[in-house]
């Protein structure tokens, strides 16, 4: 699927890690792998989860000001040239999977301490402007629930979402990925509770995170 470079963008990276080597792992995402990120021109934050439900352990999301941001040269040499520390982490993830997405249907402002996230299978919604609006209406009927703080439908862009070197390459589905923000747990399953039924999937399915630090494209200006 190919979506409009001019939407805001996020890169979703959500991966568990070699048990052996999780402290390391830690480091150099807290230490090296943030950073690096959002000092690409175009990056405007680089946010870890980590999971309490979920088939993955560690979540990072990486908001950019449009799809333009991973097709710059700064980009393709961040990628292309990996440091040896990031080279050996990311042969330690397990499962990973990697998506870079148009944000589309975003309601309510702000980043929750908890995020709930929900896979929506094979369908490509975001060719559909009507489904988009759909998403957009359950966003809005979301922020009814006491707690939840705005919501995201993330649509991944086949060309740009090729997958990391430990991620099964064979059956990858792209499918839209629906997020939401919330300042509590409760609320947070709530709110998945609420979107699995109107969506017509199975809420156990739905993972939960929180939220572990954000590092924004403002405080290294700052710094």
């Amino acid at each position: 699927m190919t979506t409009s470079p001019t939407l805001p963008g996020i890169l979703f990276v959500w991966t568990s890690a070699d048990p052996e080597h999780e402290r390391d792992f830690n480091r150099w995402y807290d230490r090296e792998h943030v950073e690096e990120r959002v000092r690409i021109p175009g990056f405007v934050s680089g946010t870890r989860y980590q999971s309490v439900r979920g088939p993955r352990k560690y979540l990072g999301l990486y908001r950019t000001v449009s799809l333009n941001a991973f097709q710059t040269p700064d980009y393709f040499k961040a990628f292309g040239q990996q440091t040896p520390w990031s080279v050996t982490n990311l042969q330690r993830m397990r499962d990973p999977m990697r998506r870079v997405c148009a944000i589309e249907a975003e309601t309510g402002m702000g980043t929750g301490a908890w995020l709930a996230v929900l896979r929506l299978g094979a369908p490509a919604i975001g060719q559909d402007a009507q489904a988009v609006a759909g998403m957009a209406a359950l966003g809005e009927k979301l922020l009814q629930i006491d707690g939840v703080i705005a919501t995201r439908l993330l649509t991944p862009d086949a060309k740009l979402s090729g997958p990391l070197p430990a991620e099964q390459k064979e059956g990858r589905v792209l499918d839209p990925i629906f997020l939401v923000d919330a300042s509590s747990e409760s609320a947070a399953v709530a709110a998945a509770d609420a979107a699995s039924a109107a969506l017509g999937l199975d809420g156990a399915e739905a993972a939960i995170l929180q939220l572990s630090w954000q590092l924004r494209e403002a405080d290294l200006q700052a710094a």
